[in-house]
């Protein structure tokens, strides 16, 4: 579903060369959840925004359905972001203007799928725990509740490709274990997810770990005993 091969990125950063990418390789199935993890700063970010369509690779191949993302025209990109990605940022970027439906609904009207908003963003904000808080603004919500309606925005539009980067990182672990049940079923639905974070209950949980360190990838283990919950070993 989707390859990546021999990707690498490097920018500069005060006069210094920082590699986030380093001929990294890799596979990822459909209905795949895979956890990427590593110290801060070794390019967990730089990768999901690589395989997100938001960044372009130095040199290698991003290739999704055979296709690769980055060849062809920008409306080609565009046409991939919207309707093969769901990305979940690290900083959110809520619509401050609108309300907690209407920034769920977001991916859906870019769509033209107006009409199939209410029930689906109602049904993610049971899951997620925020149908309460449906009718308010970004900034009446915790940090926490804004990292979970980030998360249902990227989740309602029904793309195929899940990726998140610290989805877990302003939550308390109850709550991070709602996020991490929501992540394994929507896998379990044959979606692909891919995340990045820190979080040892999403380590925990993941069937498939790939270690990043200074922007290469040193490991990639497998378990596959599918998981069911958050709460198993």
């Amino acid at each position: 579903m989707l390859q990546v091969r021999d990707v690498t990125k490097s920018y500069t950063k005060q006069g210094q060369t920082i590699h986030a990418a380093r001929q990294l390789s890799f596979r990822a199935d459909q209905g795949e959840l895979i956890v990427v993890h590593g110290p801060s700063g070794s390019g967990k970010s730089t990768l999901l925004l690589m395989l997100g369509g938001m960044l372009p690779p130095d040199s290698g191949s991003v290739t999704y359905d055979g296709q690769d993302v980055y060849q062809g025209s920008p409306a080609k990109r565009n046409r991939y972001r919207k309707h093969k990605v769901g990305f979940v940022f690290q900083r959110f970027f809520l619509m401050p203007y609108l309300s907690v439906r209407d920034n769920i609904a977001m991916s859906l009207s870019l769509q033209g799928r107006r009409k199939d908003a209410r029930d689906a963003v109602t049904e993610l904000a049971d899951r997620l725990g925020i149908a309460r808080r449906l009718a308010h603004r970004p900034s009446e919500l915790s940090v926490g509740e804004q990292q979970r309606v980030a998360l249902a925005r990227a989740l309602v539009g029904g793309q195929k490709l899940i990726l998140a980067d610290e989805p877990t990182g302003n939550l308390d672990p109850a709550n991070a274990e709602i996020i991490a049940k929501c992540l394994i079923d929507e896998s379990h639905k044959g979606r692909t997810v891919i995340l990045a974070t820190h979080d040892p209950v999403l380590l925990n949980v993941a069937p498939r770990r790939i270690r990043i360190e200074s922007g290469r990838l040193t490991d990639s283990s497998e378990d596959h005993r599918p998981p069911t919950t958050a709460n198993e070993p």
